[in-house]
């Protein structure tokens, strides 16, 4: 059974707001279960079943996070997560795919997708999901401690925490939130080598075992992005994990 426990709060502080997920699937089974068990886990909850009604509820709801089907009767869920990215939104998306296949992953991946989970799936796992990406996704809950505000530097890469950007050579790179976080994590321990486990641990927060192809995913896309200027700075390790670094002798 789902539950969520909560602390006791002074009588004279505002209680705090609930997340509020848009939940976008034309499914009404699926809808209605995954509506119904976010709200009893305390969730603000709006559900549309297109793409079209997804963008306005967008607007108007300004949902914490969508999770977002990516079969729909009008724009897929990739078109949907597109067109959010291109006006500027940048609300976390979890996907609900029914297809696994590498190719799909990448463009989720492309369209600003920050997890994805493939049918069928566990209610409880999707709640782990969610409140892992709020988790990393809001500042007031995961802030950085001082120390490690400001900006991060390696060779001729930059991140900018502050500012939320991030430059190679000088050149703007658009990342999404879990991107950036990925990036910054791999830049706080550049030259270390960590395994995906960590990774999951860290920037995706999981509290369970959470799924390592995800992390294939994203360092494979990250890559794309961060090492179009040479050297490549991402390199994977085989068997242990990745590292950020400068490339050693006979290295790609």
């Amino acid at each position: 059974m789902l539950s969520d426990s909560r602390s006791s709060v002074a009588l004279s502080e505002p209680p705090p707001r609930a997340a509020r997920v848009l939940v976008v699937d034309d499914e009404p089974n699926i809808s209605a279960l995954l509506s119904a068990t976010l709200r009893l886990v305390e969730f603000d909850v709006r559900v549309v079943d297109s793409g079209h009604r997804a963008l306005v509820a967008v607007e108007e709801f300004e949902p914490d996070l969508v999770v977002l089907d990516v079969m729909l009767p009008d724009l897929d869920g990739f078109d949907v997560a597109k067109r959010l990215r291109s006006t500027g939104s940048r609300v976390p998306v979890l996907f609900l795919t029914a297809r696994d296949a590498v190719e799909d992953r990448i463009s989720g991946l492309a369209a600003g997708a920050d997890d994805y989970v493939t049918k069928p799936f566990s209610l409880e796992e999707v709640v782990l999901r969610i409140r892992a990406i709020l988790r990393r996704s809001q500042p007031e809950l995961d802030a950085p401690s001082a120390s490690d505000t400001g900006v991060l530097r390696y060779a001729d890469l930059e991140l900018d925490e502050d500012a939320h950007e991030v430059r190679r050579a000088g050149r703007l790179i658009d990342l999404s939130p879990t991107e950036f976080n990925l990036l910054r994590y791999l830049m706080i321990n550049a030259g270390r080598v960590v395994s995906k486990a960590q990774i999951l641990d860290r920037v995706w927060k999981y509290d369970f075992g959470g799924d390592g192809r995800i992390v294939e995913s994203y360092v494979y896309y990250l890559r794309r992005k961060i090492d179009k200027t040479d050297p490549p700075l991402i390199h994977t390790v085989r068997g242990v994990g990745y590292a950020l670094r400068l490339p050693r002798g006979g290295e790609e």
